[in-house]
C-alpha cells in the first residue's frame, strides 16, 4: 500500500522535479502511515531518492524507453501500482507527466487531480488544494476513487531531505507496443532548463533585437538562471521557440521571474503567474505587467540591466 512516485530523469540524471515529488510523497506517506516506492526509468544513482523519502526504487532498464513514450510509460506505472498495491500515485507537472497521467488514470480507474500545491489537508476523505484559473484562484478537491493520482505543481512543495535510504529492485513489466516511433529528439542546450530553474530571466520586444540578448544571458549566468522570452520574440525568430514562456508556451513556476522589456499580455501573465516573485523592468509605467509584479523598475533596460549585473557581481565577489 505504499505511495507510488514517477521520478523523471534525462540522460540518466534525475530532474529537480523528481526529487520534489518524492519529498511530497514522503509527506503523504507519513500522513497515511506507509512508505514511498519510486519508479525510475534508465536512471543512474537511484539511491539518492532515499535521501528524499523513498524506501524502495523500482528500476526499469530498457533501451527502447530512452525516448519518452506516454503509452509505454503509463503501462510501466500501471504495472508498478498493481504490483505494489498502491492507492496513491504522485507525478510532476511536466509536459510528459501531464501526457501520461490521463492514460494512467484510465488504466487504474483512478481520479486524477493536477496542479496540486500542498500536502493533503485530510486523507479520509482524501482532500488536496490545487491552483485554478491560471493560478488566480485555489480549489479544494476531494478524490473519492479507490486509487488517486496527484499531479504536483512545480516548485510548490520544495525539496525536503529526510535522511533515509532506499533499496533498489529491477522491475521488468510487460510493455505494450505503442504504435509510435520516435525518429529524433531536438533538445534545447540551455545550461539551466526553464522547467527546473529556480530563477528565470525573460526578455521581450523591448530588447529591440536579437543582437541585444547578450545582457539577458549575462544576467542569467550571474544568477544561475534560465533564459526565456515572450511569444512575439520567438515569433520574430530572435530566440528559439523552446524559450517561449506563457500560456501558449512553456509554463513557469520559478521562485523568481525577471521580465525585461515585456509589456505583460494576458497570455504571458497566465503562463508565469505561478512564479513566487515577479520582477519587471520596463520604460512604460502603464505596462500591464506592473499590476502583476511584486517589484517593478520603470527605466530603460539598457541602463538598468548592466547596473544590476555590476551590483550582483560585486555582491557575489564580496560574499565569495
Amino acid at each position: 500500500m505504499s505511495i507510488l512516485v514517477y521520478t523523471e530523469s534525462e540522460n540518466g540524471k534525475f530532474k529537480k522535479a523528481a526529487l520534489e515529488v518524492v519529498s511530497y510523497a514522503k509527506a503523504v506517506a507519513d500522513q497515511m502511515d506507509t512508505t514511498v516506492t519510486a519508479v525510475a526509468v534508465n536512471a543512474e544513482d537511484v539511491e539518492v531518492l532515499g535521501a528524499y523519502g523513498a524506501s524502495k526504487v523500482l528500476l526499469v532498464k530498457d533501451e527502447s524507453l530512452k525516448a519518452f513514450n506516454a503509452k509505454k510509460y503509463a503501462a510501466i506505472l500501471e504495472g508498478a501500482a498493481k504490483n505494489e498495491g498502491t492507492n496513491v500515485v504522485v507525478l510532476s507537472a511536466s509536459a510528459n507527466s501531464k501526457y501520461l497521467a490521463p492514460m494512467l488514470a484510465v488504466g487504474l480507474d483512478a481520479g486524477y487531480v493536477s496542479n496540486v500545491i500542498e500536502a493533503p489537508s485530510n486523507v479520509s476523505p482524501f482532500t488536496v488544494k490545487r491552483s485554478a484559473f491560471t493560478n488566480k484562484a485555489f480549489a479544494t478537491t476531494e478524490i473519492n476513487t479507490d486509487i488517486k493520482i496527484i499531479g504536483l505543481s512545480n516548485n510548490s512543495f520544495g525539496l525536503v531531505e529526510s535522511g533515509g535510504s532506499a533499496s533498489v529492485e529491477n522491475f521488468s513489466p510487460e510493455i505494450p507496443d505503442s504504435g509510435v516511433t520516435v525518429e529524433s529528439v531536438d533538445k534545447a542546450t540551455d545550461k539551466v532548463s526553464i522547467a527546473d530553474a529556480e530563477i528565470v530571466v525573460s526578455g521581450g520586444r523591448g530588447l529591440k533585437g536579437p543582437e541585444n540578448w547578450g545582457m539577458i544571458e549575462e544576467l542569467a549566468e550571474v544568477l544561475g538562471a534560465a533564459t526565456a522570452c515572450s511569444k512575439p520574440v520567438s515569433d520574430l525568430g530572435w530566440r528559439p521557440h523552446s524559450e517561449h514562456v506563457g500560456q501558449t508556451g512553456k509554463p513557469v513556476a520559478s521562485n523568481l521571474y525577471i521580465a525585461i522589456g515585456i509589456s505583460g499580455a494576458i497570455q504571458h501573465l497566465a503562463g508565469i503567474n505561478a512564479s513566487k516573485v515577479k520582477v519587471v523592468i520596463n520604460t512604460d509605467p502603464e505596462a500591464p505587467f506592473f499590476k502583476a509584479a511584486d517589484y517593478g523598475i520603470v527605466g530603460d533596460a539598457f541602463e538598468v540591466v548592466p547596473k544590476l549585473i555590476e551590483k550582483l557581481k560585486a555582491f557575489k565577489a564580496a560574499n565569495a
